[in-house]
């Protein structure tokens, strides 16, 4: 594996590697080197030696590496699609979607690389020029997850790398193999050696080797996508050495559908948000939120398509969803389930999950006591909530701590408007699916979904310094 980093594994007798086993099969699926805190330590000190030369390149330098590296990954498609379905039981046509939106990342990112500006500012002091200048940030830690593992991991380099920081990665330690391939395809392109680095460590040694890279004075800037709970631990850990952080953490999307909506459309989106890569993305519709005027007419074609959404097994190729990423999920998810049911909550569609083949699961009638209502599934479940108005609609889906994505359904355009914006979100949809991501767009949340943003020039400003400059063309005159 390619790491861009001054580590020879190979000549090394004292290797550590560990094992990610298939979701589905319980077979290997790949193997990684088992770094400790020093190895990691050498990947930072790689990079902050490689900075000043990569920061020095000009813009359209940076373009033309960055477009090569989208090739070298798209070339790389059929090697993700492997690994992406044996090591996070993904469908081959979520694979190659990852893939695809990577690879335009990617070239969004060097389309950034003659977007990184300043301003001159007139100054009040006679003869004083001013102006700004953004300059890159120095070291970058990317810790990227393994549901969407294609495109978060490239979205947490990409962007840095076009503003002339250098990247550490980490990868996640549920699929180090897809990671560690973005990293190669980099190297393929002709990064220099440092610019990119990849961390991949055991299971047991996560803290340990993320707080050894948060601690190092080198890293400057910390870009995260994984669970709130996580979230707060590095952010904590960062705010000691005062280094900025980026955070894009869990969701309870909301998708509220109006008397007014097309319920076709409404069925369609919901279905999409609810189950695409089985309900693991952080977009995924967690709360399809109905008024109660067009309550019982949605739920009947909602379950309808829900069960068109069959599960198996993704080698095979032959079922829309894929497996669930492993036990530990499929059990939180059931807990769910069963929570809300016995406490009134109709099961609608779904059922008993096949080991990680895990059943596309709607439920409706869900309220506030039940833990479907407020915790995240992150799973291949929906719940059903039936709201008295458009009022009602926008308090349920504003009640919780979340704020990532949300979606509204209604023919009303500017109906749809002053709904989306009483919705406490970071992105709304208006007639779309909450499962919505382009290269260009500002990606993030707001609450327990995180702050800062992903994506296009709003990705510009988290990865760089802001200074003011001054030029003086006149004699100075000073009070003392």
């Amino acid at each position: 594996m390619a790491l861009s980093a001054p580590i020879d594994w190979a000549k090394s007798d004292a290797v550590r590697l560990f094992d990610r086993l298939n979701p589905i099969t319980g077979e290997i699926a790949s193997q990684a080197v088992a770094m400790t805190p020093d190895d990691a330590i050498a990947l930072v000190d790689a990079a902050s030696a490689a900075f000043p030369a990569w920061a020095s390149n000009g813009p359209n330098a940076r373009r033309a590496l960055l477009n090569k590296a989208a090739d070298a990954l798209t070339a790389r498609a059929q090697d993700f699609v492997q690994a992406m379905m044996t090591e996070v039981g993904a469908t081959e046509g979520w694979a190659r979607f990852n893939i695809m939106l990577a690879a335009g990342m990617i070239r969004e990112a060097a389309a950034l690389t003659t977007q990184i500006s300043g301003e001159v500012i007139p100054s009040d002091k006679p003869g004083c020029m001013a102006w700004t200048v953004r300059e890159p940030a120095g070291v970058v830690l990317g810790i990227a997850p393994w549901n969407a593992p294609i495109i978060l991991g490239v979205r947490a380099i990409a962007t840095p790398l076009a503003c002339g920081a250098t990247v550490v990665l980490k990868a996640s330690e549920i699929c180090p193999r897809t990671h560690g391939l973005i990293v190669e395809a980099f190297a393929d392109a002709g990064f220099a050696p440092g610019v990119v680095g990849l961390v991949t460590n055991a299971p047991e040694d996560a803290g340990e080797v993320v707080g050894a890279l948060i601690d190092h004075p080198a890293v400057r800037r910390v870009n995260f996508t994984g669970s709130t709970t996580v979230g707060r631990i590095i952010a904590k850990r960062a705010a000691e050495t005062l280094t900025p952080v980026l955070l894009e953490l869990g969701g309870k999307a909301p998708l509220i559908v109006l008397e007014d909506a097309d319920l076709d459309e409404a069925v369609k989106a919901a279905a999409f948000g609810a189950y695409m890569n089985q309900g693991q993305i952080c977009m995924s519709t967690e709360r399809i939120i109905v008024v109660e005027a067009v309550a019982d007419a949605f739920v009947e074609a909602f379950a309808a398509k829900v069960a068109t959404m069959t599960a198996g097994d993704p080698r095979e190729g032959k079922t829309p969803l894929g497996a669930v990423v492993d036990l530990k999920s499929v059990k939180h998810v059931e807990a769910l389930i069963a929570d809300a049911v016995s406490k009134g909550a109709r099961l609608i569609a779904g059922g008993p999950a096949q080991g990680v083949i895990m059943a596309a699961t709607a439920i409706d009638g869900v309220e506030t006591s039940m833990r479907l209502y407020s915790e995240e599934s992150f799973g291949p479940v929906v719940a059903v909530l039936r709201a008295k108005d458009e009022d009602d609609a926008v308090r349920l889906a504003n009640d919780t701590d979340y704020g990532l994505s949300a979606a509204v359904f209604t023919k009303n355009a500017a109906r749809g408007v002053a709904v989306a914006r009483r919705i406490k979100s970071g992105i709304c949809h208006i007639n779309g699916p909450t499962v919505h991501d382009e290269a260009q767009m500002p990606f993030g949340g707001v609450g327990a979904s995180g702050y800062g943003r992903f994506g296009g020039k709003a990705g510009i400003e988290q990865f760089t310094d802001l200074r003011w400059l001054t030029l003086e063309t006149l004699p100075g005159h000073y009070p003392i």
